[in-house]
């Protein structure tokens, strides 16, 4: 049974790294409108990330204009994903951050993580 299980599994896509709660990342999606297919980029902090084999998904958030917050919630393992990078990790001290739903100006920032 569990050969049938991995043979069905979805493969993990090998240009998404380890992304933590409160990194801010680039996600390049493939997008397709009508009969062509572009990339298009959405920059923000991942907020949470969930680890479930191949149901494992992570949640961007970003402001977008006039102060909108727009959240996106994208699959680890989905093909559809052509590369995600890490700009800067932070320091925090939760695994869910949904507190910066509420924050606004300089009361949004994260204290940046150095190596």
């Amino acid at each position: 049974m569990s050969e049938i299980l991995k043979a069905i599994a979805a493969p993990s896509n090998p240009n998404v790294p380890q992304v933590r709660p409160g990194d801010t990342i680039s996600v390049f999606v493939r997008i397709k409108e009508g009969n062509n297919e572009r990339t298009q980029e959405f920059r923000g902090t991942v907020i949470r990330e969930r680890n479930g084999g191949e149901n494992a998904n992570f949640t961007v958030r970003r402001v977008a204009s006039n102060g909108v917050g727009v959240e996106r919630t994208f699959l680890s393992c989905s093909p559809r994903l052509e590369k995600v990078v890490v700009h800067r990790h932070a320091h925090v001290r939760r695994a869910n951050l949904y507190f910066m739903r509420t924050r606004t100006g300089k009361n949004a920032r994260l204290k940046q993580k150095f190596n």
